[in-house]
């Protein structure tokens, strides 16, 4: 059996306007990987923290929709659907 594959954002805690896109097989070492620094995308925004991580059984699909996150329309989905983050014009009170 493959491993199943992970499509996740990061969200930088030093920076919270700062997002990371990618996929690995796993989860937890790949998240302690940038936090650690090991990776020269996002070593300069550390720490970082796991906003949405989603499951995939096959890695074509997987691969499929991390670089989809990464196109514009792929980003504002993200924006949409994911981001915790709502604009103080669009808040409700």
């Amino acid at each position: 059996m493959l491993p199943k594959r992970f499509v996740y954002i990061l969200k930088s805690l030093t920076n919270p306007a700062e997002y990371y896109i990618g996929v690995t097989s796993n989860m937890p070492a790949r998240l302690a990987a940038h936090n650690d620094g090991l990776s020269p995308h996002t070593a300069s925004m550390r720490p970082w923290r796991s906003l949405v991580v989603i499951e995939f059984d096959e890695e074509a699909p997987a691969l499929e929709f991390e670089q989809y996150l990464k196109t514009g329309s792929g980003r504002e989905f993200a924006r949409r659907h994911f981001r915790q983050t709502v604009a103080p014009s669009h808040r409700r009170g």
